[in-house]
């Protein structure tokens, strides 16, 4: 019976220790870049309480797909994509780029899918 107990003592020492580092992983986007993406998502969608929700919940299900230094690189991808010119191409045309850019649209579609 004691060794049960141990066992089980460390099994739930085990179940808190995932849960914060799950806990920690989502919260390694500040909380200025995920506002910001609501602030967007709500302007492209409607400006109400449900898409307030529904962006809220996309940010999220991006930040468990994708770190957030990967999130930067795709969001500066795609600002810097915009520029006309060489330096504009540069951020099309490399292929970094648009694996960057795959991973975050990849990441926006099961967004998409969970919440819209």
């Amino acid at each position: 019976m004691r060794i049960l107990f141990r066992s089980g003592a460390f099994l739930v020492s085990l179940i808190v220790m995932v849960s914060h580092a799950r806990a920690e992983d989502l919260n390694d986007y500040p909380t200025s870049a995920r506002a910001d993406y609501v602030f967007g998502c709500m302007k492209a969608n409607g400006e109400t309480q449900e898409i307030l929700q529904k962006c809220s919940c996309s940010i999220d299900v991006i930040a468990s797909i994708i770190p957030y230094d990967h999130y930067v690189t795709a969001e500066t991808i795609l600002s810097m994509s915009q520029v006309t010119g060489p330096v504009g191409s540069e951020f099309r045309s490399t292929e970094p780029a648009r694996l960057a850019i795959q991973d975050f649209r990849r990441a926006q579609a099961e967004a998409e899918i969970r919440c819209f």
